[in-house]
């Protein structure tokens, strides 16, 4: 009996996503909060929404005009749930990445989101050039975080996320890491780790915050970095497969555009 069913699972196709056809938005997840003000509706401008932000994420600019930064975001849903008029939904859009901070940051005018173009700096081209055939490892530092991204990050290694098979992979050692990830606010007593975790990593490396405390330090003062981080990844935690989809994005073989892919979300939400 046991023969037959490992004959049947060496027939039965692979479970490991496959991240060349992954769906950006999940109907199974809040994801980031969207306004649905058409252009010949208005927010009732109660700001309502504004205030219960734990994060001070959203801002309401007008009544057709209002602002996210979707870095600082917790996809709490608090802010869908307090519009008694509902021109906030959640949108189930979880990949939230770039290697652009102010690429996170959305105004919307009358629920369109303005246009930007995600710069990518030297050093990324650098990174990308070292990595995008080869993978590459890491060293994660946990700092002063609740532990819940590196639960996340634990995740993206089993056989479904398969991060392995994208050549990431996590090393204990800062000494033989391509990039350093944090997670947490970054709190005094991190500081001096994280930043001699950064310099004893050699170059050409990069910084990746993974979830919305690691960018923006959430409910918290963010600390110091030791520089800008090269990767942002929103959410709090970011889903594995989040991830894995923002370091392939970062080693340039995951085709993505934070902006772009939002833009026709918000198109196809429209339509409806």
């Amino acid at each position: 009996m046991k023969m037959i069913y490992e004959i049947l699972n060496i027939l039965r196709p692979a479970k490991t996503m496959n991240y060349r056809k992954i769906s950006f938005v999940n109907p199974n997840a809040r994801g980031i909060p969207v306004p649905v003000v058409a252009s010949d509706e208005s927010c009732l401008s109660c700001k309502s929404c504004e205030q219960i932000c734990p994060t001070h994420s959203l801002k309401v600019l007008s009544k057709d005009k209002m602002s996210f930064d979707y870095g600082a975001c917790l996809q709490c849903g608090k802010c869908s749930e307090i519009c008694s008029d509902g021109k906030i939904v959640d949108s189930g859009f979880v990949h939230v990445y770039s290697t652009d901070r102010d690429t996170l940051r959305v105004t919307y005018t009358s629920g369109i989101p303005d246009e930007r173009t995600e710069p990518i700096t030297d050093e990324v081209k650098l990174f990308r050039d070292v990595t995008r055939n080869t993978g590459f490892q890491f060293r994660e530092v946990a700092a002063s975080g609740n532990n819940t991204t590196e639960a996340e990050i634990n995740a993206s290694f089993n056989a479904l996320f398969d991060s392995e098979a994208s050549g990431i992979r996590v090393v204990a050692s800062p000494k033989h890491a391509d990039a350093l990830v944090y997670s947490g606010p970054v709190g005094p007593n991190m500081e001096g780790p994280l930043d001699t975790a950064w310099e004893t990593i050699p170059s050409p490396k990069a910084l990746v915050a993974c979830g919305s405390e690691a960018i923006s330090g959430g409910l918290f003062k963010l600390g110091k970095l030791p520089k800008e981080p090269d990767l942002f990844i929103g959410g709090d935690p970011p889903r594995p497969d989040v991830i894995v989809s923002a370091f392939r994005y970062l080693m340039g073989i995951g085709e993505f555009s934070f902006r772009a892919e939002l833009s026709k979300f918000v198109q196809n939400i429209r339509k409806k």
